[in-house]
């Protein structure tokens, strides 16, 4: 089974995430941030990956570290998850239209993390969460997981439903590149012969 488990302990978050890339879009989340929390189950749901994540973070002084360190520890175990990456389809797109937005994310599970992020948020928060921390956490997210991510807003005006748009497009993405490819299942799918 393609399963992980990760722990990342810090002065400033304890996280723990376990995590099934061949699941059915179970959750159990709590980071202390509702918002957050939001976000990740619909990251479950609509990959399908099975997710719990449970973190204890310095909230005191403010969500960076959590948001950071929440990014950092699942893209963490969905490549300890991925192993060699034989078999997967490896690139995923996806629209994600949510009322008034839509976004679009793509995706390449490369081995070479890269992020460009085209969304615009006005307002300061969404609930309690600082929005100016939602694009970190993709970053973070890339970065740790090797994936080269490409997300883009292209119309709306409702901050939630654009960061919404955005994790979901990134959950069917992620769906797709993860499936492993019945004509290759036995093969990397690159000409390297590594990701």
């Amino acid at each position: 089974m393609r399963t992980a488990v990760t722990r990342r302990k810090t002065n400033e978050t304890d996280i723990s995430v376990e995590l099934n890339l061949d699941g059915t879009g179970a959750y159990e989340v709590s980071t202390g941030i509702g918002f957050l929390d939001h976000m990740l189950e619909q990251l479950s749901r609509h990959s399908l990956i099975d997710l719990k994540v449970k973190i204890a973070g310095d909230l005191h002084i403010d969500q960076h570290h959590t948001t950071e360190d929440s990014g950092i520890a699942i893209g963490e175990a969905l490549a300890k998850a991925l192993g060699d990456k034989k078999g997967i389809t490896r690139y995923g797109h996806a629209y994600a239209p949510m009322d008034e937005t839509l976004t679009r994310v793509a995706l390449d599970i490369s081995g070479r993390p890269w992020t460009v992020w085209k969304v615009e948020l006005k307002g300061p928060r969404l609930g309690e969460w600082d929005t100016e921390l939602i694009d970190h956490w993709f970053q973070s997210f890339a970065q740790a997981a090797g994936i080269t991510l490409h997300v883009e807003n292209l119309y709306g005006s409702n901050q939630h439903h654009i960061v919404e748009s955005c994790y979901k497009g990134l959950a069917r993405a992620l769906r797709t590149a993860i499936e492993i490819d019945p004509r290759k299942a036995d093969a990397i799918p690159s000409t390297k012969g590594m990701l």
